[in-house]
């Protein structure tokens, strides 16, 4: 087993962040373009949401998701690959965390159900757990 074989999915989650980011921005453009809106009438979350639609305004809501549990994902990957202690559980693992992710994801920017969406998040936060521990226990 390569220590770098967790990078890819490191990777994988860095680019879903670029996805979303340029999906978010896509979509705001457009609308605030077609509807016309003055940028200054953004100045605080509280106007954005008053002004922009819950389903052009999802991804940005998406985009803040990915920077809570992914970055205990990225800090671990980390600890992972520097302390070598990689092995085909862990890659599996972090897979898994980043196809739960994906699929949380286009959940949340695209048809957002609620228990769908909180399906994958569970699913991807017990994968998370279960590397963390499996790595605090690897240090006793």
């Amino acid at each position: 087993m390569q220590e770098t074989e967790i990078l890819a999915p490191f990777f994988g989650m860095l680019l879903l962040t670029m996805a979303v980011w340029l999906y978010m921005y896509a979509l705001r453009i457009t609308f605030l373009t077609k509807n016309k809106v003055n940028a200054q009438r953004l100045t605080s979350p509280e106007n954005v949401a008053q002004i922009i639609p819950e389903d052009v305004n999802s991804p940005a809501n998406n985009l803040k998701n990915l920077f809570e549990l992914p970055v205990v994902f990225y800090a671990l990957c980390l600890y992972l690959y520097v302390s070598g202690n990689v092995d085909s559980v862990y890659v599996a693992a972090a897979w898994a965390f980043f196809g739960l992710r994906a699929v949380h994801s286009a959940i949340h920017c695209t048809i957002n159900r609620v228990m769908a969406r909180f399906l994958a998040y569970m699913a991807g936060a017990l994968v998370l757990w279960f590397m963390v521990l499996r790595a605090a226990l690897g240090l006793l």
